[in-house]
């Protein structure tokens, strides 16, 4: 993938009018490659078919919910995952972000505003060099290679694609080596906001980079959770 604009999007919603309008969107912002699927049953399909690179996707959905496909799709793939939902509820958004949503809008909502927030979730997940054209850090945890270049973790259990929040939050603690990070600074980092209605949310997002960085995730030994303060990125070493 040479071009954020040759990312393959799937788009998953059952109102015709509003696929319509979405494919418009993105096409006229310059998406080529899109496919659209009505219900689970054929985001399923598709999402094993076509391999996309990101995922626009509903919360109320006929044959089911968008929090459980999303469960099934990151089971397959760490492909950045945008709900556009009438679900506007505080817990809603909590739940589909605390699940590892990369973004959450509600309808109606804006073109300019969904075309800049999709752009925004590829650029961090596919090409970080993007935000900022200098140099990236590349540094080991032990035998784990994270690459801020790439956004991507290598080590013997496979490569890892960071998504947009663990990208936000490893920078953040990566920034930080070897100090305390508070809870707010790294939900400011991650969702422009503080701890507050976030904790479970950031819990979650932790949680799932310890399974990508550490060797033992339930026995963490390079993101360390400091009690009562926040979190500690320790063992950095640089190539």
């Amino acid at each position: 993938m040479n071009d954020i604009f040759d990312c393959r999007l799937l788009l998953v919603d059952d109102e015709p009018e509003l696929r319509r309008m979405v494919g418009n969107i993105l096409k006229q912002s310059g998406f080529k490659k899109i496919t659209f699927a009505e219900n689970c049953s054929q985001a399923r399909l598709l999402f094993t078919s076509e391999k996309p690179d990101g995922v626009i996707l509903d919360v109320s959905l006929p044959d089911g919910d968008g929090f459980t496909l999303m469960r099934e799709f990151r089971s397959l793939s760490s492909a950045p995952v945008l709900f556009l939902s009438a679900r506007d509820e505080d817990e809603n958004r909590l739940l589909g972000l605390g699940l590892g949503a990369d973004d959450y809008i509600t309808k109606p909502f804006l073109p300019r505003e969904l075309s800049l927030r999709l752009h925004a979730v590829l650029n961090r997940t596919y090409f970080p060099a993007v935000l900022n054209r200098k140099e990236k850090p590349v540094f080991h945890l032990g035998n784990t290679k994270i690459d801020f270049n790439s956004g991507t973790i290598s080590s013997d259990k496979g490569t890892f694609t960071l998504t947009a929040k663990e990208y936000a939050l490893l920078e953040k603690l990566y920034d930080n080596r070897e100090k305390i990070v508070t809870g707010d600074s790294l939900c400011l980092a991650a969702w422009g906001d503080p701890l507050y209605g976030y904790e479970n949310t950031l819990m979650v997002h932790i949680r799932r980079l310890r399974e990508k960085i550490e060797p033992e995730p339930s026995d963490p030994e390079f993101l360390i959770t400091v009690r009562g303060l926040g979190y500690k990125l320790a063992g950095v070493t640089l190539p």
